[in-house]
């Protein structure tokens, strides 16, 4: 009696110890899959990196081209600011001869 329950017991302590345990070959498919997807993660990272590095370039190239723009703005103004004084000075040159 005591001989079958033991082989019963054992019978079904053994499957469930075999079920719950990984093989090697289990283990080495799972280390394969995570250095994959930690290749995966690195070349996101250099992705994101390079896509900064590209957005902070093109950040630099807007802020030039504002400043060139902001420039070309003032300079009009003043070119626009000497026309209307040098019209007036011929305006009042061109009333002052009509005087005569």
């Amino acid at each position: 009696m005591k001989k079958s329950l033991l082989l019963i017991s054992m019978l079904l302590v053994l499957p469930v110890t075999l079920i719950g345990c990984a093989t090697t070959s289990e283990l080495e498919k799972v280390q394969a899959e995570q250095k994959l997807l930690d290749a995966k993660v690195e070349q996101a990272l250099q992705d994101a990196q390079a896509a900064k590095t590209a957005a902070d370039e093109a950040k630099v190239k807007a802020d030039q081209t504002s400043a060139r723009a902001e420039d070309a703005i003032k300079a009009a103004e003043e070119r626009e600011r000497i026309a209307d004084e040098k019209a007036r000075r011929a305006d009042a040159t061109f009333q002052r001869s009509m005087r005569k």
